[in-house]
This record gives C-alpha cells, structure tokens and sequence, in this order.
C-alpha cells in the first residue's frame, strides 16, 4: 500500500488535465486490444487511482483498466531515440488538443528595441541671426518667439553708420568707373574696376545681399537702413530682448535664433544590454499618441558617448522626417528601433519554448505521433522568433502548441517506468 500511495501521488502532480485525456484514449485502446502490462490498474475517470488487482475505483465504483507499462513504454522511446524520453501520442489526442507542428528553420533574428523618446528640436537646423556690425534696429517685423518664418523673409531693419560708409564708397568706386570709361582712360579703367570690386566685397561680407547690392547699383543712393533677412525657414526659438526696435546691436550679437521643422529629433534611453545592437545611421519607426495610425521613419543620428551613471542608460538622437509638422517639442512618442539582424542562425516561433526556470525546451517530432522534450541553448530573440544555438537542427518538426499536456505525459511515462521497475523488484 506504501508503494501505491507514492505511486499515486506523483501520477496526480504529473498527470493535469492533457495527460488524464491521454490515459482515457489509452484505456480505450487497450480494451479494443487487449496487451501486456504491469499488473497495475486505474480509473479513466481517475487516474490518481493506482491499484496492483483489478476492482472498482474506491471513488466511482467505475470498473478499473490496465495500466499499460513495460513493452510499450520501452518501444516508444525506442522509436524517439535511444537514451531520450518520448512519448506516442494517438491521434485523438492530437486532434482534439489542436496539437501543432511547425519545422526550425535557418534565417535571420531582428532585435527589436522599443521604448519611449522625447521629442525636440534638430540641433543641426538651429541658426543664429546676427550682425557682424554695430548699429540700431530701427523696425522689426518678427516679434515674438514661435512666429513662423520662412527663408528670405525680411526680419528687421538696421541702421549702422559702418554700413552707411560702406555704401557711400561702393557709389564712390562707381562713378569713379564710369568716368573713367567716359574719358577713354583704359589703362586706369581697370584699377577702379578692382577698387569697386572690393567695395562691393565688404558689402557681401557685412552680408548684404546680391539683390541689395545690385539695387544700390542701379539707384544710386544710399539706404539709411539695411534689411536683415531670415536665413532659413522655421519657428522662432529666441528672442533678444523684450522689444527689438531701438535695441542697440553689437557685432556678434544674437537678435533671433531659427530652428527648422522638416525635421525634429526624438532623444531614447537605450539599457545597457542593447547598446551593442545600437549604431548610428540604424533606421527606426515612431508613432505619437496624438495621430494614431500614422508612422514617421527616423534614424539615429546620435549616441551619447558617456552613459547617465543615474539611470544606467545611454542617450540616443533619432531624427525624424517631420511630414507636415505635426510633431512638436516636448511631445512624447514610441520608438521602435530594429538592429540588424543575427544572420544564418537555426530559429523557431517563440512560443515553442518551454522555460522552466534553470532550463529551456523545445518538443521534437522524430517521427508522425512520437515526441520528446528536447533541452536547447537559446540565444536572440525578436520578431516573433528565437534563436537556438544548439540542441536543435534546421528541418526539424517541433510542437508549436499543446507542448505542456505533452511534456507532461513525458514526464509521467518516464516516471511509470522507474515506478513499475521498483515494484517488480
């Protein structure tokens, strides 16, 4: 009774639900055709019930059935390979359990990084609009900061005495020309010539524009004021000052500074254990909480060089093509960056893997009906598949579903095996 009692109680931890469907279609079996067996009984109904003699189940009053052990057992795991615990699964079981197969295939293993970026703006859009002369802003027709501006646009006038003078000797330099024309002086003609070159140089380098030099040309006159011009499209991001008319300017000074919206930059965290994924120019997809359904391509253009000693992390700069300029500063959006992929590797669907904590298992089909538990060295996993770095070959059938009711009548097969041995002894 001692023997029975351990008997039955590791049949009811092994068993579960999968494995007591297996021993009803069994049981069936074995009335059709009667076999050998080990001269222990159970119930279909329960089969935590192991008796050495038939009888009814103390339980139900079913009537009990073989248990088959001894050949049959040896036989099965003959069929799956020798020294490996297999099991032969009939085909009402793997009907009414949707067992599926699927064959471990060689390919590739994309790493899939996901995680959440804050939006800013393109660092490399980012323009200073400065003098490279003293003077004053006399109008201003940009005034605040987040007005639109596009390229050419006027900004603000100024006047500068520097510029003044400048102009005055470029008119210089040009009458000087003509004159000299007039009179028939070609050999001095061409010293003005230089001389008016040189005039109309330091204009272009106070940044005079060739459309303003062209029009002092043609009118002759000199303008108390020039026109600075915005040097590219965007949003103000800065502003000198509270109010820019009157401001007296200095070379070098910062009246306005231009950040462009094309594009805009998406900082990401990436742990530790990705960073040897990561490399700049990798391609990457954002979407926004604010638009769904729509998705935005970016690239990493950035990798910090030092990683925060706070969050263990390092910085990444995505750059985002910006369609329509829907994304916006301080807007949070999800990243998904995928790596390269691990390239000729044995993979399988994800779900095949059983984890059970220290070890990983795949269930092998050998044979149509026959399976083993197969213990395997994972190694990537991404899109949906897992690398295997040993354990299993490319071609092989394994268990895509069903693999716990599977296991488990393994593991009790092997159990019943070493159970009966002891008893018959």
């Amino acid at each position: 009774m001692k023997v029975k009692f351990l008997f039955a109680t590791l049949l009811a931890f092994a068993l579960g639900a999968g494995a007591a469907y297996v021993f009803l279609t069994r049981t069936a079996a074995s009335r059709a055709e009667p076999a050998e067996h080990s001269g222990l009984w159970t119930c279909g109904m329960h089969p935590e019930v192991i008796q050495d003699e038939p009888g009814l189940c103390p339980i139900c009053n079913m009537k009990l059935t073989p248990l088959e052990t001894g050949e049959e057992p040896a036989r099965e795991h003959s069929r799956a390979g020798a020294g490996k615990p297999g099991v032969r699964v009939s085909p009402a079981f793997l009907q009414n359990f949707a067992v599926r197969t699927v064959t471990a295939e060689r390919g590739s293993i994309p790493v899939e990084i996901r995680t959440v970026g804050s939006l800013r703006f393109n660092e490399k859009s980012i323009v200073s609009v400065n003098t490279k002369y003293a003077g004053w802003i006399e109008t201003a027709q940009v005034n605040y900061v987040g007005e639109a501006v596009v390229k050419g646009q006027p900004l603000f006038e100024v006047y500068s005495p520097e510029l003044v003078t400048a102009q005055k000797e470029f008119l210089a330099a040009q009458e000087y020309v003509d004159r000299l024309s007039a009179a028939g002086r070609t050999d001095a003609v061409e010293r003005a010539r230089a001389l008016l070159a040189a005039a109309g140089e330091r204009l272009r380098w106070w940044d005079v524009t060739e459309a303003g030099i062209a029009g002092l040309r043609r009118s002759g006159t000199v303008k108390r004021t020039v026109t600075v011009f915005a040097p590219s499209s965007g949003v103000v991001i800065e502003k000198m000052g509270d109010s820019l008319e009157g401001m007296r300017l200095t070379p070098g000074m910062s009246v306005f500074k231009i950040a462009g919206i094309s594009t805009i930059w998406a900082d990401v965290q990436i742990y530790e254990d990705q960073m040897r994924h990561v490399r700049p120019g990798q391609t990457a997809r954002i979407t926004a909480d604010a638009y769904p359904g729509i998705r935005w391509p970016g690239k990493i253009v950035y990798l910090d060089p030092v990683v925060d000693p706070k969050t263990r992390t390092l910085r990444a700069s995505v750059e985002i093509a910006n369609r329509g300029g829907r994304l916006r500063p301080e807007m949070f959006v999800n990243v998904e960056i995928r790596p390269p992929a691990a390239a000729g590797v044995v993979t399988v669907p994800a779900e095949v893997v059983l984890h059970t904590g220290e070890r990983s298992l795949v269930v092998v089909q050998p044979e149509p009906g026959v399976f083993e538990p197969r213990e395997v060295e994972l190694g990537a996993m991404g899109g949906g598949r897992q690398e295997v770095r040993s354990g299993l070959a490319a071609g092989e059938t394994v268990v895509a579903s069903s693999q716990f009711l599977i296991d488990s009548e393994s593991s009790l097969r092997e159990a019943v095996n070493k159970m009966t041995a002891g008893h018959q002894h």
